[in-house]
């Protein structure tokens, strides 16, 4: 399992804290830190809808320029902007065997998906 996010993200400190104090095994990637390519954001968008990637709640999205929010209309720009500006993509995105199991993060959500034997 591996979770994507930023460090210092309050909501993937969050989940982060949830999964080591249910054991639940994982790698952490930190996008800003060690980037993102455009093949796992393609493989992503392929799961979710880009509507969903993009954090429109954050300050990276509210911070863009007018033109830049005008510009993201599909998929393809959508992923354009979350290269330039990883810091736009909806955090954490947890990832098991390949596939987008969780945007953000929602203790009833993982223990749902993970069922995780101690509570």
């Amino acid at each position: 399992m591996q979770l994507f996010g930023i460090s210092n993200c309050s909501t993937v400190k969050k989940a982060r804290d949830w999964l080591s104090a249910h054991h639940v095994s994982f790698g952490f990637h930190d996008f800003k830190k060690q980037g993102l390519n455009q093949a796992l954001l393609e493989d992503w968008l392929n799961q979710q809808p880009w509507e969903n990637l993009i954090n429109r709640a954050g300050m990276t999205w509210r911070n863009a320029s007018d033109a830049e929010k005008k510009a993201v209309v599909d998929a393809k720009s959508a992923m354009q902007f979350m290269l330039v500006k990883p810091s736009a993509i909806k955090r954490p995105v947890l990832v098991k065997g390949g596939k987008v199991i969780a945007l953000g993060f929602s203790k009833e959500v993982y223990q749902t998906l993970l069922n995780p034997s101690q509570d």
